[in-house]
């Protein structure tokens, strides 16, 4: 219990939680997971893209990220684009004035520090460079804890993130590649630690049964048009991915193979539609998965997992089923290093159907040796994570009580 004298640590949560992507709200569960247990008297709010959809979720109070409610719409009208220019300063007081009524404020997760996907820098890098600059400025800790980082070609978003995290009082990354991009983008990443993605934190779910169909593959789909420096070429890389993505579903639905599709976000659903309109077979189904939790029962019915997501991946990878990724990025390759599946990654922007069945077919004849792999690296990935959260705790919650934290030296 909290002593009379001592008022309760006040933590907020920042980050686009709320707004419909599984992993970013599976990294908030895994945050106030660990706060919950470590640290029960703590009061904990977010300050997030989704308010309604926390406090509902996850029963915190939540304050919606962006005065500006248009702010992820194209501006082409001048009063669109007159109110996202008046948001960034009525932002700039709003997250100030509530970064001023925390101790802590963490942002769980998350790959916050990359443009591995189109991103602008007035958008999300502006609200993160705000929230860190009012923590030193007002003498507020901000942790980023186990984010993704990628090197970014765009110079104000380069410098927005990279101000952002020299800014922060504490800093992991979720791989190596990430810490080495902040390296490389010129921050001091020499008391920087990397730990494994927060959603390994989670609670896996129980053994499926055996009565659901044997050889069931899930097919984890993403409206992917590549990244920020693949504008010029985004429709060309989405329609070789999808029309990739079809000939090996339809492949597997020849072999009498069910495929499960699974989504990661909201955005996703016209990948699924398409799909289903191109492969016309009961054989194919779509999972309505709401939570990284339901990802993980989905995919450990499974007998293999094709999937691109990134917190896909994982949950595929957590529950302990052999998995082929499609990578966009340089964290999907850590991700399955780290997890002994290296071998079997193949790039999202030029997808081979028949390499990619050649691969797939090679994954199922390891199978339970993979499987034995993966419950070995899930167990050294729980270690890590419990290293993090003592780690955390040891900087963010002083043991000498509950005063407002100070800057980090």
């Amino acid at each position: 219990m909290t002593p009379a004298d001592e008022t309760p640590v006040r933590v907020g949560v920042f980050g686009l939680l709320g707004s419909g992507n599984l992993g970013n709200d599976g990294s908030l569960e895994a945050v106030l997971g660990y706060l919950r247990a470590e640290h029960p008297e703590a009061v904990v709010d977010a300050l997030c893209g989704g308010p309604e959809a926390v406090t509902t979720r996850f029963g915190i109070p939540a304050t919606r990220l962006h005065w500006y409610r248009g702010e992820y719409r194209t501006a082409s009208r001048a009063g669109a684009i007159a109110g996202k220019g008046l948001g960034k300063i009525v932002d700039a007081v709003r997250t100030a004035a509530w970064v001023r009524r925390h101790d802590v404020v963490i942002v769980p997760g998350m790959g916050v520090l990359e443009a591995t996907l189109p991103l602008r820098p007035w958008g999300f890098p502006y609200a993160l460079f705000l929230l860190c600059a009012s923590g030193r400025l007002l003498h507020t800790r901000v942790a980023l804890v186990s984010v993704g980082a990628a090197k970014i070609g765009s110079r104000p978003t380069r410098a927005l993130v990279r101000w952002s995290a020299r800014l922060a009082a504490y800093r992991s990354y979720r791989d190596a590649p990430s810490r080495d991009a902040m390296r490389a983008m010129g921050v001091d990443t020499a008391c920087d630690e990397v730990y494994p993605d927060l959603a390994f934190s989670l609670p896996a779910p129980p053994s499926p049964e055996l009565s659901g169909p044997r050889g069931t593959v899930c097919v984890g789909v993403m409206n992917f048009h590549g990244g920020n420096d693949d504008r010029a070429r985004a429709e060309e890389i989405h329609r070789r991915y999808l029309d990739g993505t079809i000939q090996f579903v339809r492949a597997l639905i020849e072999e009498g193979r069910p495929v499960r599709l699974l989504t990661g976000d909201g955005v996703d659903a016209p990948v699924v539609a398409a799909i289903l309109d191109a492969v016309d077979s009961p054989l194919v189904t779509a999972a309505e998965a709401s939570s990284l939790a339901d990802l993980m029962k989905e995919t450990a019915a499974a007998d293999t997992v094709l999937a691109i997501r990134y917190h896909n991946l994982i949950c595929a990878l957590k529950v302990g089923t052999p998995t082929l990724a499609l990578c966009y990025a340089a964290k999907s390759d850590a991700l399955m290093e780290r997890m002994g599946l290296g071998a079997y990654c193949h790039p999202a922007r030029e997808v081979d159907a028949d390499r990619l069945l050649e691969q797939f077919r090679a994954l199922e004849k390891r199978s339970a040796e993979l499987r034995q792999t993966l419950t070995e690296r899930n167990l050294a990935a729980a270690r890590q994570l419990k290293h993090q959260f003592t780690a955390l705790t040891a900087a963010l919650f002083p043991a000498t009580g509950h005063t407002h934290a100070q800057e980090a030296p």
